[in-house]
């Protein structure tokens, strides 16, 4: 007898599943819990087989009658409609593994995670993709256009950040070429679009090059009243001039202070190669007092919101700014510029020393080759020469001195 509503909504659970027939195969299945799902018997090739039409109210009698009839007209061509439900399941699945966003992240956490990135450029990565996902993110990769990219792109531009947007070209292109090489598109259209944006004017980061106005950075970092994982961070960075996140991810499982080493691992460098830095007296007397603080967890610079990550990215920033430095005299990274250029002022190291104390990058493959070969010994030499030389400054010298004291 066929069901009715009335008949399916007095049905009560049991202690076992138990049936409601309707008719032509159609039945409904309550569960222990209270649930009425709607079920199709049917034979395929002799072979018994079920397929799930959905949960009752939300798919009515009538709904459930019209879904057994259709499976009923696959059945009468021949075809199985459980296997066509498994493979419509199946090709959502992939679609939304087909997506701009979904290979861009697959990209990111394989690809440049399992290349060990550096912790910031990955987060630049997703930052980049957060940009774009707006426009492209939910689209299949397959579908989008150098169109549909550039109109994305020049909605930064209009908004005056000429830079995010080419840097979001390359990172689209990027992913895109990963979708080639995993069969989930066929072309880059962001390599088309080379040439289409509008090139951003060079950006230098401001930097203190005279040794006076040096002199009253340092005398205002001493002044300054902030945090002490922050007061020690302001401190250390003009000594080490490395850049602003190899000093925030540091680790004090890199550092050897007994030698005066502290060695930053290949996946922290922008150029993906690992870099030593010698420690001059001053800069491992200030680490040996900051480990007394910080020393029990990860981070030399720990974050005021939690030990398992670094100092935030803006904090020296925001220091300087406290400080009454406007962001056009000095930043975090221009402290590498003001040692480049007052070390080569000096006219005491070799330019080459410099450039590898700077863990600059090499064109000519033997010229790398060789700057990682030598040059230690007079790096750390310079290192504590550099460290006298602030000392000096930041006690109102003004003129360096000539005298290359002993790395100690």
């Amino acid at each position: 007898m066929p069901l009715n509503d009335t008949v399916i909504k007095a049905a009560k659970a049991r202690q076992k599943n138990w049936k409601l027939a309707d008719e032509k195969g159609l039945y409904l299945l309550i569960t222990p819990a209270g649930g009425k799902l709607w079920k199709v018997k049917f034979r395929h090739h002799g072979k018994e087989k079920k397929l799930s039409l959905g949960a009752y109210p939300d798919v009515s009698l009538a709904k459930a009658r019209k879904l057994r009839d259709a499976a009923r007209e696959q059945l009468a061509e021949g075809l199985d409609p459980a296997l066509d439900r498994k493979k419509a399941k199946f090709a959502a699945k992939l679609s939304a593994g087909v997506t701009f966003s979904s290979v861009a992240k697959e990209y990111i956490d394989s690809k440049m995670a399992g290349d060990c990135r550096a912790e910031a450029t990955i987060s630049k990565a997703r930052w980049f993709l957060e940009q774009l996902e707006p426009a492209i993110g939910n689209m299949p990769l397959a579908d989008v256009d150098p169109q549909m990219l550039l109109a994305a792109l020049k909605r930064l531009e209009a908004k005056g950040r000429h830079e995010t947007a080419k840097k979001c070209r390359s990172f689209a292109s990027r992913v895109f070429r990963y979708g080639v090489a995993t069969g989930r598109c066929k072309s880059d259209p962001a390599q088309l679009l080379q040439g289409a944006l509008i090139t951003p004017k060079a950006r230098h980061y401001a930097a203190i090059l005279e040794p006076r106005k040096l002199g009253q950075l340092l005398r205002a970092i001493d002044a300054f009243s902030g945090s002490p994982v922050t007061m020690a961070a302001l401190r250390i960075a003009p000594h080490v001039f490395v850049r602003p996140g190899e000093l925030r991810h540091a680790e004090w499982s890199e550092f050897d202070l007994k030698q005066g080493i502290w060695n930053i691992p290949a996946g922290k460098m922008k150029a993906r190669r690992p870099h030593a830095v010698p420690l001059s007296n001053q800069v491992r007397n200030m680490l040996k007092e900051l480990r007394a603080l910080t020393g029990r967890g990860k981070y030399v610079f720990p974050s005021a919101h939690g030990t398992s990550r670094p100092m935030s990215e803006n904090t020296l920033n925001a220091s300087f700014r406290r400080m009454g430095f406007e962001k056009d005299e000095v930043t975090a990274h221009g402290l590498r510029s003001t040692a480049s250029t007052l070390l080569n002022e000096s006219g005491m190291w070799s330019p080459d020393a410099i450039e590898r104390a700077l863990a600059h990058g090499e064109s000519n493959a033997t010229r790398g080759a060789y700057h990682r070969g030598l040059h230690w010994d007079e790096r750390v030499k310079m290192a504590q020469w550099w460290s006298d030389h602030l000392d000096e400054l930041r006690r109102g010298g003004e003129e360096a001195r000539l005298t290359v004291t002993s790395g100690g």
